[in-house]
């Protein structure tokens, strides 16, 4: 099996890259499950851009300014300037934002953006309309329920990857890689990820001496529904506060205000650490109100949550939801250039949220996500089509590392609650350093290389926090190791 580019992930950054590449080339996407098991597929936050040419320079502002002075300040200019032209693509090849009443593509607003530049699709099902989208757009073939175990790496050049599908490992010699397979959201007890999404290719980059950048910063989202028995929480948007949903305690008191000026409209990553330390301090019930709302319009501006919470049992907008913060996304990742190549390895690629492109900084401004994913796709195709390689001419064997033992499915779960328990919203050098011993002797023990990945990846993580002892963005340190 030999192909000119895999692309390992079927969401946003992955798709966009397949359709940017013309029918001619051999192309084939790889999914670890099926292709709507993605964290695209699932996103309720819509699609930044700059309003127009002038909204450019306060675009970038706003991303610099939330990403806390660690930003890339070219990558960031340049998502904002190709921002229209990935919307006008998208419109061009089909795709229906939604408008108001005159037709008009509808502009809205959240938290820590200073005007109304954020388009939805379906209300809240922006993701899913976008998945759906490029889904049928794309020309190329896939492979489905296929777990990529390695990158195949030869003299600075990857010339492919293995695969486990369908119980068989085999190789999938390509000359050119495109890694889009999303964060590290399974590595958290609680988050509002795809079930697919562990982090896996990052445990194979520190295995092959490629750079993760930033792993300390993950998001966690303030408004989440932990009280179910699903793997994946239900995340209640963004975009509700930005239009008037409160957060409130068990009496109505709206604390937020308490810590930060902005109140509901202050940035992520303030908003969940006021609401874990709120309820520490507390103990009282946090509850994302949406009493504001009109009943119509909330069902036709929120239809998913809508019908998901009601089928729980919530009457929405009259009921209040106990929320909690949860994991959420990967700010940090593979380190890439700005065309999304790898430095040090031709031919290899990386886009979407398992990459680190500079833009999100310390910290990722609300809906720059799927922007961003869309435009350093863009980037990577181009550059396979710019820069063409000559095939590898090396010979590799298939692995016999056993993949699972029976007993890793435990440790996962312990893995899950140690990251949640000490690298999560509020984090001690002691929390930190016992996460730290935990990850290292398990990965002593007697363990399958899937969860191997994932250790390395969560060690990651632990030691990019550990390195940083002081508090910027999303990584909040404390000195209180009680």
């Amino acid at each position: 099996m030999r192909y000119d580019v895999v692309i390992i992930g079927s969401g946003v950054a992955g798709l966009y890259t397949a359709i940017a590449l013309p029918k001619t080339m051999k192309v084939l996407l790889i999914n670890k499950s099926y292709p709507w098991e993605c964290n695209t597929y699932y996103a309720q936050g819509g699609v930044t851009t700059a309003y127009d040419d002038a909204d450019i320079e306060l675009h970038i502002h706003d991303t610099l300014d939330a990403g806390a002075g660690m930003c890339n300040t070219q990558a960031v200019r340049m998502m904002s300037e190709h921002s229209q032209g990935v919307i006008h693509d998208l419109i061009d090849r089909g795709f229906g934002f939604d408008k108001d009443e005159e037709g008009n593509l509808l502009y809205t607003k959240e938290a820590a953006h200073s005007r109304s530049r954020i388009l939805h699709a379906g209300g809240d099902a922006t993701g899913r309309h976008l998945h759906f989208f490029l889904l049928n757009q794309n020309p190329h073939p896939m492979l489905s329920d296929a777990t990529v175990v390695d990158l195949l790496i030869e003299n600075n050049q990857c010339c492919g990857v293995e695969v486990i599908n369908e119980g068989k490992r085999r190789l999938i010699y390509a000359d050119n890689v495109v890694i889009a397979s999303g964060g590290v959201g399974s590595l958290y007890e609680y988050h509002t990820n795809a079930s697919t999404i562990s982090g896996d290719l990052h445990g194979i980059c520190i295995e092959k001496g490629i750079e993760l950048e930033s792993m300390e910063m993950m998001q966690f989202h303030p408004t989440v529904f932990v009280a179910n028995n699903w793997a994946r929480k239900q995340l209640l948007s963004e975009a509700l506060r930005g239009e008037g949903a409160h957060v409130v305690d068990e009496n109505g008191y709206r604390f937020l205000f308490e810590y930060d000026p902005r109140g509901e409209l202050a940035p992520r990553d303030i908003v969940s650490r006021a609401i874990y330390d709120y309820k520490q301090r507390s103990g009282k019930q946090v509850y994302l109100s949406c009493e504001d709302f009109e009943s119509e319009y909330f069902k036709e501006r929120f239809p998913n949550i809508y019908k998901s919470l009601n089928d729980m049992g919530f009457h929405l907008p009259k009921d209040r939801v106990p929320i909690s913060p949860a994991f959420h996304y990967a700010v940090g990742g593979i380190k890439t250039n700005i065309d999304g190549s790898i430095p040090g390895i031709k031919g290899l690629y990386a886009a979407g949220e398992a990459a680190s492109t500079g833009v999100h900084g310390a910290n990722r401004l609300a809906s720059n996500s799927l922007l961003e994913g869309l435009v350093f796709a863009q980037k990577a195709a181009e550059s396979i089509l710019t820069h063409p390689l000559k095939s590898c001419e090396g010979h590799f064997e298939i692995s016999e590392e056993v993949l699972e033992f029976p007993e890793d499915k435990e440790k996962k779960d312990a893995l899950r609650h140690i990251m949640w328990d000490n690298v999560s919203i509020v984090r001690t050098k002691k929390g930190l350093q016992h996460a730290k011993e935990s990850v290292e002797a398990m990965l002593g023990e007697k363990i399958g290389r899937l969860l191997r990945l994932r250790l390395l990846s969560a060690l990651s993580i632990i030691n990019g926090a550990l390195n940083r002892s002081e508090s910027i963005g999303v990584h909040f340190m404390t000195e209180n190791d009680a």
